[in-house]
């Protein structure tokens, strides 16, 4: 995913410098902890219609990347 920071920003003044879902406060860890509670993509949709499914896998890129990608989307 090479436009990570399109879905994906880190801000010390929101969530304490959390990755977050851009223009939201949800961070990556928050769909991390949806999809271990047995979240499906559609399930977390309909709770958070505001989301889109590419912000969803955004996350789950980004936190299979984080060594990687954390010093370019911090930047």
């Amino acid at each position: 995913m090479e436009n990570i920071q399109e879905f994906i920003s880190i801000d010390p003044n929101i969530r304490f410098g959390k990755a977050c879902l851009k223009g939201t406060r949800i961070t990556v860890s928050d769909v991390l902890n949806w999809f271990a509670s047995g979240m499906s993509e559609k399930e977390i949709l309909e709770d958070y219609p505001y989301l889109s499914l590419e912000q969803i896998r955004a996350a789950l890129y980004f936190a299979a990347h984080r060594n990687e990608i954390t010093k370019i989307v911090a930047a």
